[in-house]
């Protein structure tokens, strides 16, 4: 294997490559990137950047001295644009061909849209500083969808003295994701600090004015934030023949065809730790998923299954929110340590007989480390619930 193409410069394409040089790929290794920025940190855009704790020099993943070691052909500010199987070849956006012996697809996901002009989206560095020159004390503020990025940015803008206004089409947020006791003491936090939250609504276009509801109703805004999650960047795969269906369908391996593979967001591969597929937008994640595709792409005789037990953080006003595992379907919730009115616990999550998941507030990290290796070895639930609880 002499040539590798790696498309997608964020998190999971840049593990990759410093996987392939440092498990002794020393071929043409080529990086792949739509944005012209070197590989950056996203979760600070929503938390510290957004705030101006952080300005954008703190962001980038590697400073340009290791990137120029990794000796990488770098083109950046290039989308790809189509892949030939076949041929053996990524297509970009200026014309040019890219040939490879081995392909990581790691190109991420963009935010999901509402029809009309204005609203802002938060994704990449501009659409953090873009959002941050708005806001400020007075602004009204509206944001459409009270998932983690829209409780984090609603949490900031608050916080600089914006009038908040969060608007939410499920009874209780984030209810499929943490259950709806877990769903419910989230969304008091950001009542007690005088957001107007209002859920059960739908909102189905921005206007000049701010958004209008499927009512009729106009919630007047001076900026707006669309934050009503992501759809996987597949389009430039369309007529390749890998598979997509919410993401580069992938094995257990994170091989979606041969000498093909995908990591971070965009990967939608076979965890056999859960038994199921899932696609997973968690910066944790991406670094890791990304280290595993280019270890099995350059060892095929050596693969291992990519069977991590996923973890995620989420910073809002006070609350320090970190959780292991597949939360979502699951069947049960059970506090085990701690209390919910007082935002301090840990939360155990069943699926079947197993212990699934686990979500902390406000509690030290080895409050919840103990609940990970649970998850990790399958542990039953009717054996280990009762005994911490």
């Amino acid at each position: 294997m002499n040539r590798i193409v790696v498309v997608g410069a964020s998190a999971a394409g840049l593990a990759a490559v410093e996987t392939l040089r440092r498990e002794g790929f020393d071929g043409t290794l080529t990086l792949v990137g739509d944005e012209p920025l070197a590989p950056y940190d996203r979760p600070p855009l929503s938390k510290q950047v957004l705030s101006s704790e952080w300005e954008p020099e703190r962001l980038p993943l590697r400073p340009p001295e290791d990137l120029t070691a990794l000796a990488l052909d770098l083109r950046l500010g290039v989308a790809a644009t189509g892949l030939e199987l076949t041929e053996r070849a990524v297509r970009l956006a200026d014309g040019s061909a890219l040939p490879y012996d081995g392909l990581i697809v790691a190109t991420g996901v963009r935010p999901r849209r509402l029809p009309g002009e204005g609203a802002h989206v938060l994704r990449t560095l501009d659409d953090a500083l873009t959002l941050r020159d708005r806001l400020g004390p007075g602004q009204r503020l509206v944001v459409v969808g009270a998932g983690f990025l829209g409780a984090e940015a609603a949490a900031v803008a608050w916080r600089l003295g914006a009038e908040v206004t969060v608007l939410e089409p499920a009874a209780v947020p984030l209810a499929h994701a943490v259950g709806t006791e877990v769903g419910r003491m989230l969304s008091q936090a950001h009542l007690d600090r005088g957001i107007d939250l209002r859920c059960g609504v739908t909102v189905t276009e921005v206007t000049e004015d701010g958004v209008r509801l499927a009512d009729g109703e106009v919630v007047e805004a001076d900026e707006v934030l669309v934050a009503i999650g992501s759809l996987p960047n597949t389009e430039w795969l369309d007529g390749s023949g890998l598979a997509v269906g919410d993401g580069v369908v992938c094995d257990e391996y994170c091989e979606a065809a041969k000498n093909v593979y995908a990591a971070g967001d965009v990967a939608r591969w076979y965890n056999p730790l859960f038994g199921t597929s899932m696609r997973i937008e968690h910066r944790t994640n991406a670094a890791e998923q990304g280290m595993a595709a280019a270890r099995n792409l350059l060892n095929p005789e050596a693969r291992k299954p990519f069977s991590p037990v996923p973890y995620f953080w989420s910073d809002q006003y006070d609350m320090k929110i970190q959780a292991y595992g597949f939360l979502r379907d699951h069947d049960e919730v059970a506090v085990v340590e701690g209390d919910l009115a007082e935002r301090r616990f840990v939360a155990a999550y069943r699926t079947g007989d197993r212990v699934s998941g686990a979500l902390a507030v406000g509690m030290p990290p080895k409050a919840i480390r103990q609940w990970r290796q649970a998850i990790a070895t399958g542990a039953a639930w009717s054996e280990t619930v009762p005994a911490a609880a």
